[in-house]
């Protein structure tokens, strides 16, 4: 798998991103689970994002991580 790269600093951006804003978008504003979702919002240091940029920007940081790793010379050929 192209994507899955663990030991890459960008990849681990792009997925606590891409968790963060799903777990903003899935985790409740009340309740036992809002001390959760305001530690994971505080740790990350996106507490005034949308979760949609926070998803996007995982995508992109994992897409981008491969896309250096490929390098830019490809679209020359």
């Amino acid at each position: 798998m192209r994507y899955l790269r663990p030991k890459s600093l960008t990849w681990w951006a792009g997925c606590l991103a891409l968790a963060t804003g799903t777990g903003a978008l899935f985790l409740p504003d009340q309740g036992q689970l809002a001390a959760l979702a305001r530690l994971v919002a505080l740790l990350s240091g996106s507490g005034d994002a949308a979760p949609m940029t926070l998803i996007s920007l995982g995508l992109g940081l994992i897409g981008l991580r491969d896309r250096i790793e490929r390098g830019f010379s490809e679209q020359d050929k």
